[in-house]
């Protein structure tokens, strides 16, 4: 067996502690019901898999250091936290502009290309403090600082915790799928989740705003 490959038991309990993470409401599970219920699948799958780069880089950040000082420098982590904030706000304002309701929003000429639900997948995993906290403080405990493979180690876990994810962000996008289908013919209802999911993406910004870095 490879070397850079943990213990089972160290596989087996990072895979039960990021399902935890996975189910765990977030500003990007919001984002993946947004994006769904107002584009369609194909963008809410975009989306995900903007977010799992997201995670891909946070791991090869933190796999060789530099995570942990954007996380320890304050300067550099009230900026990350400004960005976040600011960015949430800006999806909050996007999920309302166009006045309500699923349908309007897709007649409105305004559906954005795939590749930029994919760059708002990434922005919000990449501008977002808790994540980077999440993997500089968390990710380490299952690797030891004296292993000559950490580095292999941490992304193989990284890598991990992306399997681990999909098959719940997938559930979580065939879900806001149907439930479109289920409320197509209900302008009213589409309005109040677009102003539900802009009320999701303020709160999340007011919570990162709160985040501390390490002392």
């Amino acid at each position: 067996m490879p070397t850079f490959i943990p213990d089972l038991s160290v596989i087996l309990a990072f895979a039960l502690a990021g399902f935890v993470l996975a189910v765990t409401p977030g500003p990007d599970m919001a984002l993946f019901v947004s994006r769904t219920m107002n584009w369609g699948r194909s963008h809410g799958f975009a989306t995900v898999l903007g977010a799992m780069t997201g995670i891909a880089v946070h791991t090869t950040l933190v796999a060789f250091g530099i995570s942990v000082l954007i996380v320890t420098a304050p300067a550099a982590f009230w900026v990350l936290k400004i960005v976040g904030a600011l960015y949430l706000v800006w999806l909050a304002i996007q999920a309302v502009r166009s006045g309500g309701g699923i349908l309007v929003v897709r007649t409105a000429g305004k559906q954005p290309s795939w590749w930029q639900s994919y760059m708002t997948g990434l922005g919000i995993n990449l501008t977002n403090p808790k994540v980077a906290l999440f993997f500089v403080t968390f990710l380490p405990q299952f690797v030891s600082a004296d292993d000559p493979v950490a580095v292999g180690k941490l992304l193989f876990l990284g890598v991990e915790f992306v399997v681990v994810s999909l098959p719940v962000v997938i559930a979580i996008v065939l879900f806001a799928e149907w439930l479109t289908r289920t409320l197509r013919e209900n302008a009213w209802v589409g309005k109040a989740l677009n102003w539900s999911f802009a009320a999701v993406f303020m709160a999340f910004a007011a919570t990162i705003l709160l985040a501390e870095g390490r002392k």
